[in-house]
């Protein structure tokens, strides 16, 4: 039985497990949750009685049931070791970690979309406001990314030596968003070059937002 992934084609953490079940070539039939329609679906009770945080991705094998992409990804990694995710050493696994959560933590929670509806349903912003909010914040984090993957000596082709792994699994949604955005991604010479080796891998092409069934027209980054 196909592993069900809960899915939104413009969600960066769904984007995150569809690039890690590709780079592992596991099949697996996507399940839409689209976070707009009927108030977001996500919401319903019947999704919520399946994830009661209200977000997507969710995976479910038919036995079991895991959300949070970056839980999902390394549940992937220990049950097929190969291609593996993650580093072999403690301190190169840590530090893929903590790279890893610079974006999954402290960039993209605070400018995803329930955040930035917030502001403006809840708090009143304007467009402009909540244009400024979203890209101070990706702009404070990949500026710190650029910084550390730019100087170190583990960075091949990709962010770790020449295989893909969980930093570019994160990355590549991240940077995507900031495209979208229409940032300045001049000051990130060191991230695009690492985009671009990932946008040649059918894994990652597959994985992206246009590819997905329920793909849509623009739509705010998440």
């Amino acid at each position: 039985m196909k592993p069900k992934l809960y899915s939104y084609w413009r969600s960066s953490a769904a984007f995150r497990v569809r690039i890690a079940l590709n780079l592992k070539g596991i099949d697996y039939e996507v399940i839409p949750v689209h976070l707009g329609k009927n108030g977001g679906e996500q919401l319903s009770e019947s999704y919520q009685n399946k994830n009661p945080n209200r977000l997507v991705p969710l995976l479910d094998d038919g036995e079991n049931s895991i959300h949070q992409s970056l839980a999902i990804i390394e549940y992937l990694d220990e049950i097929q070791a190969k291609p593996a995710l993650l580093p072999s050493s403690p301190m190169d696994r840590a530090w893929v970690r903590s790279l890893t959560m610079d974006m999954a933590i402290d960039i993209h929670p605070i400018s995803n979309l329930r955040v930035l509806r917030y502001l403006i349903k809840e708090l009143g912003a304007s467009n402009e406001v909540k244009d400024a909010w979203y890209q101070h914040w990706i702009k404070l984090g990949l500026t710190s990314v650029e910084k550390q993957l730019s100087t170190d000596q583990r960075r091949g082709r990709f962010a770790f030596g020449d295989q893909p792994g969980l930093i570019d699994i994160c990355l590549v949604p991240q940077l995507l968003n900031a495209i979208s955005s229409k940032m300045d991604m001049s000051h990130y010479p060191t991230l695009m070059q690492i985009l671009d080796e990932c946008m040649k891998l059918p894994a990652f092409i597959d994985a992206s937002w246009e590819k997905q069934i329920d793909a849509e027209g623009p739509n705010p980054s998440i």
